[in-house]
């Protein structure tokens, strides 16, 4: 599956989707992780559903995106694409302990129902 991360930085998830600059993206699976490339998410729009718009387009190809904070309005949009949005436990998380949690809940018994739902896609 591909994960985009919202960050400033390229480490950690540190970033609102709203206002991301640059979204990250991995390969991720339960044997191991990579780095595909960057999106870069700097355009600025005046409308609001022009820029999450924008935003989504910005994520092309990903399963999921990881955000310190995204809007409801956001969200349901993220959603309707077949993109799942998840929120971070804390501000600052790092993208490779997300990457790591996220390939320990792949290799479980019975990984949770929205992550299977990504893994059948």
């Amino acid at each position: 599956m591909i994960v985009a991360f919202a960050s400033k930085d390229g480490k950690n998830v540190d970033e609102h989707f709203g206002w991301c600059q640059t979204f990250y993206l991995y390969e991720c699976a339960p044997e191991g992780y990579a780095f595909l490339k960057q999106s870069d998410a700097s355009q600025q729009k005046e409308n609001e559903m022009d820029k999450l718009s924008y935003k989504i387009e910005c994520l092309q190809g990903a399963d999921m995106v990881c955000v310190t904070q995204i809007g409801p309005k956001a969200s349901t949009l993220v959603k309707s694409e077949g993109i799942f949005p998840m929120k971070v436990s804390g501000e600052g998380e790092s993208i490779e302990g997300v990457l790591q949690k996220l390939q320990n809940l792949m290799q479980s018994e019975m990984p949770p129902l929205w992550l299977r739902q990504i893994m059948q896609k």
